[in-house]
Formats: structure tokens, C-alpha cells, sequence
């Protein structure tokens, strides 16, 4: 009877499976930012997972690209969780309006926001932005600085932004940018009660206010490079 060809697994349903608790708990990190985490994480792992010393080198041997291979399954499911068979941009297009015309407003609390990214030459891999957020009303800005830009890492954000400004947080208009018009950014506008608009694709003259801002605030302050990161965040008046 002739054996089965092909190379048999080399990583156990325990490794693969420690390795899918790690990506969900990190926020989705692409593959190699996923293998750099992966070290940093093991006191967590030894607190939720017995593994044996042989079963932690293994997980930590995987290469970024096979952790692509062994995770696609979990990311087609998260994609079919959080969007079913529909494309997330056109559904929520009926849901968060276009705001095209001038703000109107007698008190703070209604803000734009945007991401400035400083990638320098090269727009690959992950790298830093800065995350501006300009009350209309008062001018008050906030900024916050990331690494890439993923909806978990833009959500810690803004929460950080809401808990740290001097006034309740009522409207916020963006791009169309998907780290922004998203489903988990619907549900947490319905949840504090904050009203979501977002500008026409192309028109940065919709977004005024925090595009002065971007300019004040990251480039110029920094010189036109990299976004001292030490601090974290700063915050303007």
C-alpha cells in the first residue's frame, strides 16, 4: 500500500493555534511585524499555554510567510465576520454621510481628523504616522503617533484623543480612508454618541481645518522628518 506524498505538517495544532491567539491578541499584525512581536509575547503565552521548551522554539522558528499560509484561513474568517459578502465602503456609504458644506458651529466638540504619514521615500512595509485631530470651533489639536495604521491601533487612539480633551467629543468628519469609515467606527460613533461625516473622495478643501493643522503641527514642527516618537503624544492649542 503506497503512502500518501507530500510533506507532512511541521508545526502542531498547539503551535498554530498559540500562534492564532497571539495575531488576534496583538490587533491582526501583518506577518512580520507578527514574528518580531512573537519573543515579547511569551510571557503571556507561558501564563495561557502550557508549552513544552521544544514547542516554544518551534513557534518561535516559523517564518513570516508561513505564518501568512497558517493564518489565511483565520483572516478570510475575520473578513467574512466583520463584512459578511459585501463590500464594507459601500454599505457605510449610506450610513456615515458626506459633509461638503462649511462648518456652522457655536461650540467645541465637532472635529476633523487625518493621518499624516512619515514613510519618507518609500511607501513600503509598516512605518510611523501621526494621528491629528482639530476641534473646528476652537482650533484645539491633538495628535498621537502610531506604528502603521490599523483600525485597532487608530481606535486605541482616538480613545486616548477623547479621554484627554477638555470638552465632550460630539461630531468627527474624515476621508474615505478605510482606517477611518469602518463598521467597528460606526458602532463606536453610535455607542458615545458622536456624530460621523466623512469628505468627497479627493477633495482635501472638505477637510480644511486638519489639513492646515497637518501641516503645522507634523510638518513643520518636524521638520519635514521623522515624528519624534519618545513622548508618544502631544497635544496643541
Amino acid at each position: 500500500m503506497r503512502r500518501p506524498r507530500g510533506r507532512k505538517p511541521r508545526y502542531s495544532k498547539a503551535v498554530l493555534s498559540v500562534l492564532a491567539a497571539v495575531w488576534a491578541g496583538a490587533g491582526y499584525p501583518w506577518s512580520v511585524r507578527l514574528k518580531a512581536l512573537l519573543p515579547s509575547w511569551l510571557p503571556w503565552i507561558r501564563k495561557h499555554y502550557h508549552l513544552t521548551p521544544e514547542i516554544e522554539q518551534r513557534l518561535l522558528a516559523i517564518s513570516a510567510r508561513q505564518m501568512d499560509r497558517r493564518l489565511r484561513a483565520h483572516k478570510q474568517q475575520l473578513k467574512r465576520r466583520l463584512y459578511g459578502r459585501t463590500k464594507p465602503g459601500r454599505l457605510l456609504k449610506h450610513y456615515i454621510p458626506v459633509k461638503t458644506d462649511s462648518w456652522d458651529v457655536k461650540r467645541p466638540g465637532f472635529a476633523e481628523i487625518d493621518l499624516v504619514s512619515h514613510s519618507g521615500n518609500s511607501g513600503e512595509g509598516e512605518f510611523a504616522y501621526t494621528l491629528n485631530l482639530t476641534d473646528v470651533y476652537s482650533g484645539w489639536t491633538e495628535s498621537r503617533a502610531l506604528l502603521g495604521k490599523s483600525q485597532v491601533a487608530v481606535q486605541q487612539a482616538l480613545d486616548e484623543i477623547r479621554a484627554s480633551l477638555p470638552f465632550p467629543l460630539l461630531g468627527l468628519d474624515s476621508d474615505n480612508g478605510s482606517e477611518f469609515i469602518n463598521w467597528h467606527r460606526k458602532r463606536w460613533g453610535e455607542a458615545q454618541h458622536i456624530q460621523l461625516t466623512r469628505g468627497r473622495p479627493y477633495k482635501k478643501d472638505d477637510n480644511a481645518h486638519i489639513e492646515q493643522k497637518n501641516w503645522t503641527q507634523c510638518a513643520q514642527a518636524a521638520g519635514m522628518g521623522a515624528l519624534r516618537l519618545a513622548s508618544g503624544s502631544c497635544s496643541h492649542q
